[in-house]
């Protein structure tokens, strides 16, 4: 089974979609880890999430004037001057600083932890020998037309990375297709469950992977997926019980926020 660390990395033990939460899942043992591509009002690329910065960096108090906040409305150097490791430390997304998980020294390590432009994200996977997964993530209106795939690939390139330690995902079906045919020997990953109520739309099953809403899906229909030679993987899984149950079905990765857990699942412990 492949342990696909996404959602930030590891990010119910640092903060989400930064380096740290990268060190954190390699020093865990993930497999891999995944982020968001995003960018600046200056057209760089950079790893986030949200399409406002507030929710994970300290946006509200260094631009109160700027709500609400869409990265892509900052230049790099704005988005660069930003906090996350304070404002992880503050919230405990996940109540894991609170249950002892999180320790002092580290949470002093994460104040002041930058967002992570995609040129660092993927410096760091090479040096580490690791792979990460790219989600090609809707971009602001305002940057429809901007060619995402293109300077993704581009930086792939220039950066020498190898195609095995890049994966590039989407619910933009369109961009995997274009990335495809631009550079057939790095893998894609179809992603769908966009909305959190309406069923998976499957298509005409052209990928041969997909990463599923796992709250969508069945084991039944994992099973029916595999059958055919797809390969499922599902997100967010969190808890014990679902890992059990996906694997047992035939899902080949699953994305959590908690990699330590499914790690204990898969030694046994």
């Amino acid at each position: 089974m492949v342990v696909n660390i996404a959602h930030r990395g590891a990010r119910s033990l640092a903060p989400e979609n930064t380096l740290a939460a990268a060190r954190k899942a390699l020093e865990i043992g993930a497999d891999r880890w995944e982020a968001d591509v995003g960018v600046s009002a200056d057209g760089e690329l950079i790893l986030f999430h949200d399409d406002s910065l507030a929710r994970t960096t300290d946006a509200e108090i260094r631009f109160p004037d700027r709500a609400p906040w869409t990265f892509s409305t900052f230049s790099l150097a704005e988005i660069r001057s930003l906090d996350t490791g304070s404002r992880f430390a503050e919230t405990d997304p996940f109540g894991q600083i609170a249950a002892g998980a999180v320790t002092p020294a580290e949470l002093d390590a994460y104040r002041g932890e930058k967002v992570p432009t995609v040129r660092e994200a993927l410096l760091f996977t090479a040096e580490a020998g690791w792979c990460l997964n790219l989600e090609l993530k809707r971009l602001p209106s305002q940057l429809a037309h901007f060619p995402v795939v293109e300077r993704v690939l581009a930086l792939v390139d220039e950066l020498g990375m190898s195609p095995h330690q890049v994966i590039l995902s989407s619910f933009n079906h369109d961009w995997l297709r274009q990335a495809q045919a631009l550079r057939p020997d790095i893998a894609i990953q179809a992603l769908i469950g966009y909305s959190f109520t309406a069923p998976l739309d499957w298509g005409d099953l052209s990928f041969s992977t997909y990463n599923a809403r796992s709250t969508l899906i069945t084991e039944e229909k994992i099973r029916e997926v595999v059958a055919k030679g797809i390969t499922v993987n599902l997100f967010t899984v969190n808890e014990v019980d679902d890992m059990r149950r996906f694997i047992a079905a035939g899902a080949t990765g699953l994305f959590t926020d908690f990699p330590q857990r499914l790690l204990a699942l898969e030694r046994g412990s």
